[in-house]
């Protein structure tokens, strides 16, 4: 069943509106709804005093209209009667302020007072909901979030540092502490890394944040098992943000749930304008992360904000970008919210509905979406993606970069998102992988910028290329160890046999200015004569590998800027400078063809082209991600979503939406 939906909060508004809620939900084609994630201080008024009636009256409203409902855990914000009683559950900030009661996700994980009033609370609601016939899942939590620099945390760090290291010895080898005379002789001496420290040593930096991850994980771990033993027939999500957020590793955090489930804003506040490639990153990296269809909990479906608001999304956006997250694997789609709040800090976080509560252009759309969902909705839902390309990403080296961007303007989100965005453009299904990944099955491999490299993920890298693999990977490759120290050898340390060359010397970019580079390898200067470079420049001595491209400016003119080597059945492609588009798109042209690898379709630029397979049978999903109308060549074929039969060029419309039957 596809699950369609919204994010209610019935504890918001009179009991006599629920019934008119419901009845519009049902008008919208909505047959799922996400509760009480934010209901604490309704649900346990007093410390453990429960009153789930409430509750209890709004899900038998929902389900008498054929609604569905998933249960939030409401441990992401704590009632005023425990924060008064323990305010020592809050976290402490980098700056060593400890955060009071206002807001929420102040909470420390580490806290056991907390985690005490969590599982109690996880459990009352478990046990109460266990056999409902509406209640299908549950959400822990709400967006995990930020670390915590109490004395407790630096407690619990010092006992995880322990466990990791056995001995101070080893950690203060691995760290490397004798530089400035910080070598430990008790666990007791490690502190943690606030800012009042200043900058510090790279090697605790990163065990910190591999902790602070690890403990979320762990504070999670304790709400899967209760809900696992009491409620074993209901599904277990937590609500992830998607690729952006880098403060938990998210693929420790989604192993032991049933799926993943993810937040998304294309007009969120936080970015200007609608990077829809951005977004298509956000669904791959979520499907990825168990290799398996995802939901989104939370999809925009109105201005977002708190003090200032986004603008509106136009019409025909929240259409597309419910298409576009199922096109990438999504078989669940979740509005937030229904209505939008009169009072709170999110006034002007809009839902479907305005404050008003009248059903309005959004409504519709809304409404429209979900009649294409209840006629298609089983030919989607568990749908398969079947990506031949791949791109490496390591929690381990995105919490390093935090730490040490290396260069100024370096961003390695950013970097990464600027690869997607060559394969995006090109209509190419992508998998985003960790390290340990089997990646027999994938005949390209992106890896920009691999920083923290062990000997395991050298030596996968290379039994790939020698299978038949094309790896393609970056600068900044193999600089530090697993403890985030300097490797003894040239870089790029331990690929420097795979790609057969060595960076003889790097050159940071200075603000603002850059090199380029000229093609010299004959297909694809046919694509591009030259590109401009900037951020980081290496300086390539090739031991045995092909010169792609040389650089075009300054006292390294001449010299190597991008290399191949050939190993095995397969080939290792070293690119030495940060470009953008006008060197990606080339480039990836170049090794998607020199690969194999077929794109979907070929399109005009912003429309977009995927591919989901239910058993034998192809699902390619077109979508204009302009707002102008634009035309597409397609092969004879079927539009399920109109059904109309369609052949060569076609107007799509601006924010349109095909789905085309090939089987």
């Amino acid at each position: 069943m596809f699950r369609y939906g919204a994010d209610y909060y019935p504890e918001h508004w009179p009991e006599e509106r629920w019934p008119v809620d419901a009845r519009l939900m049902q008008e919208a084609h909505i047959n799922t709804v996400r509760l009480a994630e934010f209901a604490w201080s309704r649900l346990e008024p007093s410390d453990g005093n429960y009153d789930f009636a409430w509750l209890d009256r709004a899900i038998e409203v929902l389900h008498d209209h054929g609604i569905d409902v998933v249960l939030g855990t409401p441990t992401a914000s704590p009632p005023p009667w425990l924060a008064q009683s323990h305010p020592e559950i809050y976290r402490v900030d980098e700056q060593g302020r400890r955060l009071t009661y206002g807001n929420r996700r102040e909470y420390c994980p580490h806290s056991p007072t907390y985690r005490e009033f969590a599982r109690r609370i996880t459990l009352a609601m478990a046990e109460h909901y266990a056999d409902h016939p509406a209640v299908i899942g549950w959400q822990i939590d709400n967006e995990f979030g930020d670390p915590c620099y109490c004395e407790l945390s630096r407690q619990e760090f010092q006992v995880w540092l322990q466990h990791q290291y056995g001995s101070l010895h080893n950690l203060n080898t691995a760290w490397g502490t004798i530089f400035w005379s910080h070598v430990y002789t008790e666990w007791s001496q490690i502190p943690l890394p606030v800012a009042t420290g200043g900058v510090p040593n790279p090697g605790l930096e990163l065990d910190f944040k591999r902790f602070s991850s690890a403990s979320y994980v762990g504070f999670q771990q304790e709400q899967i098992d209760i809900l696992r033993a009491v409620c074993p027939k209901q599904f277990i999500t937590h609500n992830f943000m998607g690729f952006t957020y880098d403060r938990i590793d998210y693929y420790d955090l989604a192993r032991n749930l049933d799926f993943v489930s993810w937040d998304n804003y294309p007009r969120g506040f936080w970015r200007e304008g609608v990077d829809l490639p951005a977004v298509a990153l956000g669904h791959d990296t979520m499907r990825s992360l168990k290799r398996q269809s995802f939901w989104v909990m939370e999809e925009q479906a109105g201005h977002a904000g708190w003090t200032t608001m986004t603008p509106a999304p136009r019409p025909g956006e929240i259409r597309l970008w419910s298409w576009q997250a199922v096109a990438h694997g999504a078989d669940a789609i979740v509005y937030f919210r229904w209505r939008t709040s009169r009072f709170g800090t999110e006034q002007y976080w809009h839902g479907i509905l305005e404050h008003h509560g009248q059903p309005t252009r959004r409504y519709a759309e809304v409404q429209q979406t979900g009649e294409e969902f209840a006629r298609l909705g089983d030919l989607l839902t568990g749908a398969e993606t079947r990506a031949q390309v791949a791109m490496l990403m390591d929690y381990d080296t995105r919490f390093a970069f935090q730490g040490q961007p290396n260069q100024a303007e370096f961003s390695y989100p950013a970097y990464f998102l600027s690869w997607y965005k060559a394969l995006h453009r090109f209509n190419v299904g992508v998998d985003i992988v960790k390290p340990g990944t089997n990646l027999s099955g994938y005949k390209l491999l992106i890896a920009p910028a691999p920083y923290i490299l062990t000997p395991d993920l050298a030596s996968s890298l290379e039994n790939y290329v020698r299978n038949g693999g094309t790896l393609v990977t970056t600068f900044r490759a193999g600089v530090k160890d697993y403890f985030n120290a300097v490797v003894e050898r040239p870089l790029p340390g331990l690929l420097a046999d795979t790609l057969g060359i060595v960076v003889e010397e790097y050159d940071p970019q200075p603000v603002g200015q850059g090199n380029h580079i000229i093609f010299s390898h004959r297909e694809l200067s046919r694509l591009a004569s030259s590109a401009p470079v900037r951020v980081w420049c290496d300086v390539i001595e090739p031991r045995g590998a092909e010169v792609l491209a040389t650089y075009g400016e300054g006292y390294y003119a001449g010299r190597a800027a991008i290399t191949l080597n050939r190993v095995g059945a397969g080939r290792a492609v070293y690119v030495g400078a940060l470009g953008d588009t006008e060197l990606h798109e080339p480039l990836v042209a170049w090794l998607l063809a020199a690969s194999g690898v077929e794109p979907v379709l070929e399109t005009p630029p912003g429309v977009e082209a995927t591919v989901r397979w239910q058993g034998g049978r192809r699902l390619l999903f077109v979508l204009n991600l302009n707002a102008e109308a634009t035309t597409v060549r397609l092969p004879a074929t079927h539009d399920l979503i109109s059904g109309r039969d369609l052949a060569g060029d076609i107007l799509l419309p601006g924010y349109g939406v095909l789905l085309l039957s090939e089987g």
